[in-house]
């Protein structure tokens, strides 16, 4: 490759806030933008020589070759672009992002990786430019980095490559990081207009969905130094009364993790039978064996997203609710209505 900017390059970053912040009373300072919920990639393009680095900068082209095909297709000749690589699944008669089906095109079979690309095609969402022809612009403040993104970039339902959506007005960003919630996205990212790209440092903010959920432990995994808890499994029941597992929580300290132990080890169902719990790919090899308890213990958990009813990430343990019976806790508390389609978020609807 021959661009202004060659990989790998480190992505610039954000760090977490509270909320959307004002802008000055004189001029903005901020530009607002959806946080989407991807890979993050960055795509280099040079004539026919495309590579796609991810936040550690692996190449993820293998994974990806629509998304190779269509930066051929779509792109100009010379181009580095920031973004997210998502999967859109239609919910009902609504696109939404979906993790679980993105998550699954990082497969070693080449034949896998085929078939996913046509029955799930990839979209990249770009929201900065690097470099446009033979000009770097990582130095440029983000207005003219957005300009340049906006020239390299020609959005359309029916292609793969697509332009994030920003505004300067604090009260419409506060208006999509809940509405446009229901389409996939997690919250709203911030950057200064005046700010140039730095590599690796975290210039941007983020202002990500945070909330509580009342859950019923349903069973425990031991810590893998042997001693202690390692992670509570969480259930909820479903509108039909059953209950299902929706995720767990860790990070413990090593004295709460004996002390949850001591609490747990004599509600074991069966104290001579682990259950197995599901294998994942990011789990791949290890023990996955639990211990299922009487359900009867309910705690409050925080957490951000739900991904095909279940928390996408490990959730973090709050406080005991003996208050709450634990058939009172179900999905109700969770359900996220679909406001949004994805395509109307893309398309500026």
């Amino acid at each position: 490759m021959q661009l202004p900017v060659l990989p790998p390059v480190a992505p610039m970053l954000a760090k977490a806030v509270t909320a959307i912040p004002a802008q000055p009373d004189d001029e903005p300072a901020w530009s607002f933008e959806p946080k989407w919920d991807g890979f993050r990639a960055l795509v280099f393009r040079d004539g026919d020589s495309v590579a796609i680095g991810s936040r550690g900068s692996k190449d993820l082209a293998r994974y990806f070759p629509e998304i190779v095909a269509a930066a051929r297709a779509e792109l100009p000749d010379k181009v580095v672009l920031d973004g997210e690589i998502g999967v859109s699944a239609l919910v009902g008669d609504m696109h939404r992002l979906d993790w679980d089906s993105l998550s699954q095109r990082i497969h070693p079979a080449e034949s896998r990786i085929t078939m996913l690309a046509e029955t799930t095609p990839a979209m990249f969402i770009g929201f900065d430019a690097l470099a446009l022809g033979d000009r770097s612009v990582l130095d440029e403040p983000f207005e003219v980095r957005r300009r340049v993104l906006l020239d390299a970039v020609t959005p359309g339902r029916d292609r793969l490559f697509h332009v994030s959506r920003v505004t300067t007005d604090p009260e419409l960003a506060r208006e999509w990081f809940s509405a446009f919630e229901g389409a996939g996205l997690d919250g709203v990212v911030g950057k200064r207009l005046a700010g140039p790209y730095v590599q690796n440092k975290r210039e941007m903010i983020k202002i990500k969905h945070k909330r509580t959920a009342d859950c019923v432990v349903i069973g425990y995994r031991i810590h893998k130094s042997g001693t202690g808890l390692g992670s509570m499994l969480l259930g909820l029941h479903t509108d039909d009364g059953d209950l299902h597992m929706v995720g767990g929580s860790s990070a413990f300290s090593d004295a709460k993790r004996i002390e949850l132990q001591q609490l747990l080890e004599p509600m074991r169902l069966d104290p001579d039978k682990p259950a197995m719990g599901e294998q994942t790919r990011w789990r791949s090899g290890k023990d996955g064996a639990w211990i299922p308890v009487r359900p009867e213990l309910v705690a409050e958990f925080a957490y951000d997203q739900m991904e095909n009813h279940r928390f996408r990430h490990t959730v973090k343990f709050m406080r005991w609710r003996p208050d709450r019976e634990p058939e009172s806790c179900g999905y109700d508390q969770l359900e996220i209505p679909l406001t949004y389609d994805l395509y109307d978020v893309l398309e500026g609807n």
